[in-house]
Formats: structure tokens, sequence, C-alpha cells
């Protein structure tokens, strides 16, 4: 698998320029980063979230960041919690597990961005498999990130 059919789809329908960048098979988004040469705070990760009434939406931050579920709740005045694991990857159903695109609209999910990744000049994402990401410039990241709420949620877990 290289990037994942839904999120192929919604690139090319939106004209979002990509390049993308090739590394060794890797277990999670901060891992991915490392054997791209990639700096992690470039690496953007999804982690999808969930409401009492069910409803989705996914929360895009750099891959060396911890995501604070009260700044989202406060900010969007909402209940959200932590989807578990099983429920992602059937939700993913195109992508091999823990390799999640941080695209949350290619899936018909709401989405909300951590500002911090909309100040760097590229912006990398898991493609839906461990072997590819893909490299999008300020332009086409925000340009994918389209209507989403962006605001300061997370923090570094390190430096």
């Amino acid at each position: 698998m290289t990037i994942a059919t839904r999120l192929d789809r919604y690139l090319h329908s939106h004209d979002i320029q990509f390049q993308t960048v090739q590394h060794n098979h890797s277990h999670s988004s901060m891992h991915s980063g490392v054997t791209a040469g990639v700096p992690l705070v470039s690496l953007a990760k999804g982690v999808v979230l969930e409401d009492h009434e069910g409803r989705h939406v996914m929360a895009v931050l750099p891959a060396n960041n911890k995501i604070s579920l009260s700044r989202v709740n406060d900010e969007l005045n909402a209940s959200f919690h932590l989807v578990k694991e099983q429920q992602v990857y059937q939700m993913f159903g195109d992508c091999d597990h823990g390799a999640v695109p941080p695209i949350g609209s290619a899936y018909h999910m709401s989405t909300v961005c951590d500002e911090m990744l909309t100040h760097l000049d590229y912006v990398y994402i898991e493609a839906g498999d461990h072997e590819t990401l893909l490299k999008l410039d300020r332009n086409a990241f925000k340009e994918l990130m389209g209507e989403s709420k962006c605001f300061r949620f997370s923090s570094q877990i390190f430096h």
C-alpha cells in the first residue's frame, strides 16, 4: 500500500500538490518522522475524538505533541474523548493500523488543527501506510485544513 485510496482521491479531486517521502517501515507517526529524517514538529498526526452523541472530530497536531482534551472541549464547548483504537481501525479501513492520515475531511469528519502547524513552511503527513509520508507546503496544508478551526490545543511531549 502507498497512499490510502480515500486520501488519494481527495488530494486529486482538490488539486492538492504534494511530494511523497519514502522511509523504512515504522510503527508510529513519531517513528515515521525519525526514519524519514523529518523534524517531529513538522509531522502532523491525527487523533480521532468522539462526543457523547457519537459525533467525530479529528484533531491534527504535531507528532511530538500531546493533545489537551480540556482545551479542545473548552474551545468547542463540547465533551470529546479519545476514540478506541479498534474503532479508528474500522473508520480508516483503507489504511494500515496506526497510519491514519490527519485529513478528517477526506473521511467526512470535522477537523480542528493546532495552529502551530499552520506556521510551518512544510508539513508532513502519514499517507496511510507505514512507509510513506506526504510533504505539503504551507499553502497546500492550509488548503487541506480548509474550514477547520485552528487554535492551540497541544504541548510538546519532550524537547
